[in-house]
Parts: C-alpha cells; sequence; structure tokens
C-alpha cells in the first residue's frame, strides 16, 4: 500500500460523481477539502435528488428533492465546491443506461478534469451497504463515460453538437476497501469539514453525535490500516490511470 504522499500537482480540476447526496460527503469530503486547500477546482455530479431515502422523517416525497439539493449545496460549499451538476435521476431506480453514459460524458466534457472520483461498479461482499444498486450503476456509468464515450466525438452526437468537445481524463480514483484500496489520503486536517459537511444533510443524519464519532471510528481504523500514527484519520481509494 502507499500512503500519501498522493502528490496534487499538475492537477487543476477534480469532478466527482456520484448516485445520491451525501454520498460524496461519506466517500470523499476530507480528500476533497484537501484538494480545495491546495488549489483544485473540484465539481460534484450528482445523479439522483435522493427523493427515497429519509422517508421516516414524515417529509412528502415531492419536498424530499428540492431539500436534499439544499442539503448537498450547502455540503459542497463546507469543503469549498460550489460547481454543483444535479442529473435529476429517479432514486432506486437508476440503470448504467446509455442516456446516463452521455449525461454524465457532457459534464466530464463541461468541467474537463484531470481526475474523476467515482463510486466502483463492484459489490463490496464486506459491505453490503455500501453496494447500493444505484452506486453500482453510477460507477459502471462512470467509468464507461470516462473511457470511451467522453473522449469520442462520436459516442454522443449530441454532446458533439451541443459544442461539448471530447475530453480524456487521465485518473480516476474509486472508493475502495480492503485488497482493493491502492492510497490512502491523510485527512486529520479536513476530518472535521468532513464531518461538518455530512451534518448539513439533517434530513438523512438527524443525531450529529452519532454521526461525528461514527466518521471518527472508521476513518481512524482507515488510518491505522495505513500506519498512520494514532490520533490520524484517512480515506482510502483505489486509483486507476485511464489517460
Amino acid at each position: 500500500m502507499q500512503m500519501d504522499a498522493i502528490d496534487f500537482t499538475g492537477i487543476e480540476r477534480t469532478l466527482v460523481v456520484t448516485a445520491h447526496p451525501d454520498d460524496v460527503d461519506f466517500g470523499f469530503a476530507g480528500t476533497v477539502a484537501a484538494m480545495t486547500d491546495a488549489g483544485i477546482e473540484v465539481s460534484y455530479c450528482i445523479v439522483t435528488d435522493g427523493d427515497a431515502g429519509g422517508a421516516e422523517t414524515g417529509m412528502p416525497r415531492e419536498e424530499m428533492a428540492p431539500k436534499r439539493r439544499e442539503e448537498q449545496t450547502a455540503a459542497a460549499a463546507v469543503v469549498g465546491v460550489h460547481d454543483l451538476h444535479f442529473l435529476g435521476y429517479p432514486d432506486g431506480r437508476v440503470e448504467p443506461t446509455l442516456d446516463l453514459r452521455r449525461d454524465i460524458s457532457g459534464v466530464i466534457r463541461r468541467v474537463r478534469p484531470q481526475r474523476v472520483l467515482m463510486q466502483s461498479p463492484d459489490r463490496n461482499w464486506d459491505r453490503i451497504y455500501a453496494s447500493h444498486p444505484d452506486h453500482l450503476a453510477v460507477g459502471e456509468a462512470t467509468i464507461a463515460a470516462v473511457y470511451p464515450d467522453a473522449r469520442n466525438r462520436w459516442a454522443h452526437p449530441e454532446l458533439d453538437a451541443a459544442g461539448l468537445e471530447p475530453w480524456s481524463v487521465a485518473q480516476v480514483w474509486l472508493g475502495a476497501g480492503g485488497a482493493d484500496v491502492t492510497h490512502y489520503i491523510d485527512i486529520t486536517d479536513s476530518v472535521d469539514r468532513k464531518i461538518e459537511a455530512l451534518l448539513c444533510h439533517k434530513s438523512q443524519l438527524p443525531d450529529p453525535d452519532a454521526t461525528g464519532q461514527m466518521v471518527r471510528g472508521w476513518t481512524s481504523m482507515i488510518a491505522a490500516n495505513a500506519g498512520l500514527a494514532e490520533g490520524r484519520y484517512a480515506e482510502a481509494v483505489r486509483v486507476v490511470n485511464t489517460g
């Protein structure tokens, strides 16, 4: 394993693609904060509005989608992100269709990132709740958008017609665990902002103390796996070169 020391040099723009509001904050918010601190422009692409989440709160479904967009926008600002692209796909019913590949490709061509952070398309049998069907579908559609779609002028002619020039992403980082991890990112300096970002999702996380304890617990465990000293926190990814 490679401790990080992931070098941000030469990376000007990063795009994070996830299925639901709050996915990025559970998975990557500490890393995103470190990137924006380093002067990297980070954009989010959120495929659904999470309108099937938080039903136990009693909030009507038609009110949930705008609420979750509002929460994700506030959470993004906490870690220095202000460019958000909401695709509006139905929560719980995402499939890796050509339409979804086209729409993610369109965001890639607009943002023109050197790196894409994304959810894994592979099911995690050790942490089954991390493998929501929407996560798997968005992971599959995202990697197809990275290669070959976004770089192929003829993959989605309507993007070309809209003036969105092809773009090649050099690298993807997948959310990963266990043997799939290739790199760790020390987020000790940004773990508080990760928690603050998560707490913006009030419709989903009504217990701030439990959320903070949970995040510190699992990120300290990741740091220990990375060989960091006690009291450090980390996130883990699998780095894949695609350029």
